[in-house]
């Protein structure tokens, strides 16, 4: 039976032959994603339970990243139980504070993600190491409780839509311009508890950081999880990375495989997009809605943290003044180290930026660039649904990370193509 490479990696972790869409599947978990939000709940339900046992100590990466550094008294708490959890559990990859970052930039960075393997996490962007030709997505606190404990979830195989990314990718035009593009032709709900395979000649022209952009973004689309498949830049990145075992089974759809919904996008027609409020897909062109006023930019997230994202926003700033209130946010430790040690943060220092440490923080509304009432942000972040990012009133538009750059130097939104 021909099969997609999300079928073929549920039917290895199910233990079959073969698999297909809406086939029940009990699916052993290779990988476990833990943060400071949704495990605290999973480690009391297990000791509501009963439940004192952890599948595998080498089969989750722990770390705190929405509220860290603890903002108040409550953050603390919940760190201070993960804490006390991973060292009681002796988890094998536990990342503290100091260590810690945003989770879907850590894992990947960090070894923890391999081809061909099934990973879970609580966090509904889990489906950004989809970009390894993984299968991964996000799920409650209650599941993660049971793939702790038990190494096993059970999964309805989803349906795989595919888009092909023809052409190349124009000066000024990013993956964050991609996916905002598949989001605004489908719609929030146009991929629900679909995967989302891409392929394509402009895909193959792309980083594995670019490649994570629009892998994290399926959720916004609905999609149950997004894959890329492996090739020669998966490899490298991996090569010298991997914690534990070396080795990884790479799957490829079948040319026979079937697809419930195919599409091109013409990257070569592409320019850069805005998505205005109060969705991801309510996306639209830069030549259409520059000049609109902003107050504050956010160049950071588990979406656009990488280290390429910091390089393209200081080719923007370099040599300028920013207009408004602007957030430098890397996703980890060694980002900021490698963004330090090329200059950039001496860049965006110099610009009048706010450089802050790794967290995910202001992308959720929680700290460290929260928005008032009507004020209007910039952001390379994921989401602008009402009061994402702080008062209810307030609006986000998301953007690539050199839109953002270029309209924190205006102090309104801008095209990137004439600083570049």
């Amino acid at each position: 039976m021909p099969m997609t490479i999300t079928e073929q990696i549920f039917a290895r972790a199910a233990g079959k032959q073969a698999v297909e869409p809406g086939d029940l599947v009990n699916a052993k978990i290779d990988m476990i994603m833990c943060h400071d939000v949704t495990t605290p709940p999973a480690i009391s339900m297990l000791k509501q339970h009963g439940i004192d046992r952890v599948f595998d100590l080498e089969k989750l990466a722990v770390t705190p990243d929405h509220f860290q550094p603890a903002k108040d008294i409550k953050s603390a708490e919940l760190h201070k139980r993960l804490d006390t959890w991973a060292k009681e559990k002796g988890i094998r990859h536990y990342y503290p504070i100091g260590k810690a970052g945003v989770c879907h930039a850590l894992l990947p960075e960090q070894g923890h993600i391999r081809p061909g393997e099934v990973i879970v996490g609580g966090d509904s962007h889990t489906c950004t190491y989809g970009a390894f030709a993984a299968f991964s997505t996000g799920i409650g606190s209650t599941d993660l409780a049971a793939a702790i404990a038990t190494g096993q979830l059970w999964f309805r195989v989803p349906e795989s839509m595919k888009f092909t990314l023809s052409g190349h990718l124009p000066h000024g035009v990013y993956s964050k311009d991609v996916v905002l593009e598949v989001i605004r032709r489908i719609g929030t709900d146009g991929a629900l508890y679909k995967a989302i395979e891409y392929v394509g000649p402009a895909l193959k022209e792309m980083s594995m950081e670019a490649r994570m952009t629009i892998t994290n973004m399926a959720i916004e689309a609905g999609g149950k999880n997004a894959i890329i498949g492996f090739d020669e830049t998966t490899k490298q990145y991996l090569e010298g990375r991997l914690k534990g075992k070396q080795d990884y089974t790479v799957f490829e759809s079948d040319p026979e495989a079937k697809y419930c919904f195919e599409d091109t996008i013409d990257c070569d027609k592409l320019e850069p997009l805005v998505a205005y409020p109060h969705l991801p897909s309510n996306g639209k062109p830069i030549s259409e809605c520059a000049g609109e006023v902003m107050d504050q930019c956010y160049i950071g997230s588990c979406t656009n943290g990488r280290i390429e994202d910091f390089r393209i926003a200081a080719s923007v700033m370099k040599g300028k003044q920013v207009k408004i209130r602007t957030l430098i946010v890397p996703t980890t430790p060694t980002v900021w180290r490698q963004a330090n040690d090329e200059g950039l943060l001496n860049i965006f220092y110099d610009a009048g930026c706010v450089i802050s440490a790794p967290t995910c923080g202001a992308c959720l509304g929680g700290f460290m660039g929260v928005l008032g009432a009507e004020e209007k942000c910039v952001s390379t972040t994921n989401r602008n649904f009402v009061g994402r990012m702080g008062h209810p009133t307030s609006e986000v538009y998301l953007c690539n990370p050199a839109t953002a750059a270029a309209s924190a130097v205006e102090g309104k939104l801008a095209d990137p193509r004439k600083y570049m």
